[in-house]
């Protein structure tokens, strides 16, 4: 379950991202804060894993509590929720490190985009390094899950498509040394096969795996998919 802290100064805005969060598969709302300084005491005795976070507080800036947070050994992630859009302030962000910009105003479609990203990341990063890489691969591998974030975020996924899942399938189709069936798909993702075929199949129409066809005794051509690595 990944822990988020919730910073707005406005009150009914910071419920209303609570609300929205609460309704995210994996995430819970650990705690609200309304000023850089709640944010940061909650920081020292609640566990977080993501914060939330508005520009405007009434004691500082966003960005310097993100710089604060750092310097004082915080390393919780954070996304950027806020009506500041100007282009020095998104600059701001990504160099002190916010992993992803969600502008205001949004509904809870733009946000879970953001949350499901965010969860494809840290499933990504926690499969890194055991699969006997390379240095440069394990880099390369880390450098492209922080890409995930965006890719996922930006994607517009069908009605009852989730990126976790999404995710699950990469992985299971990344992870092969061949083709897979959707038979195949469903055994190691633990998901059932019409899941499985349903989500292959808009994945290959989306372009992210392709399709190759075994034909075996039978006549009949068996569907077996591949993950297309994304440059």
């Amino acid at each position: 379950m990944i822990d988020v802290l919730v910073v707005d100064d406005d009150f009914h805005v910071a419920e209303i991202n609570s609300a929205y969060v609460a309704q995210v598969p994996g995430f819970r709302v650990a705690a609200r804060a309304h000023t850089a300084a709640q944010a940061l005491a909650t920081l020292e005795r609640t566990h977080v894993d993501l914060v939330l976070l508005d520009h405007y507080l009434p004691d500082e800036t966003g960005l310097t509590l993100v710089r604060r947070m750092r310097q004082l050994g915080h390393h919780a992630d954070v996304i950027m929720v806020t009506a500041a859009c100007d282009v020095a302030t998104v600059q701001a962000a990504m160099r002190y490190g916010a992993l992803q910009y969600l502008v205001k105003p949004f509904n809870f479609a733009g946000l879970r985009a953001k949350l499901d990203g965010y969860m494809t990341l840290r499933h990504t990063l926690e499969g890194v390094g055991g699969r006997g890489e390379t240095g440069q691969e394990r880099v390369d591998r880390i450098f492209g899950a922080f890409r995930t974030v965006d890719a996922t975020a930006r994607s517009a996924l069908p009605k009852g498509h989730s990126a976790p899942t999404v995710d699950l399938i990469r992985r299971a189709l990344d992870q092969a040394d061949h083709p897979l069936s959707a038979h195949e798909v469903a055994e190691r993702t633990g998901i059932s096969r019409s899941t499985a075929q349903r989500y292959l199949k808009y994945l290959e129409h989306a372009g992210r795996i392709s399709l190759t066809l075994k034909y075996g005794d039978t006549g009949r051509p068996e569907h077996r998919y591949s993950w297309v690595a994304v440059s």
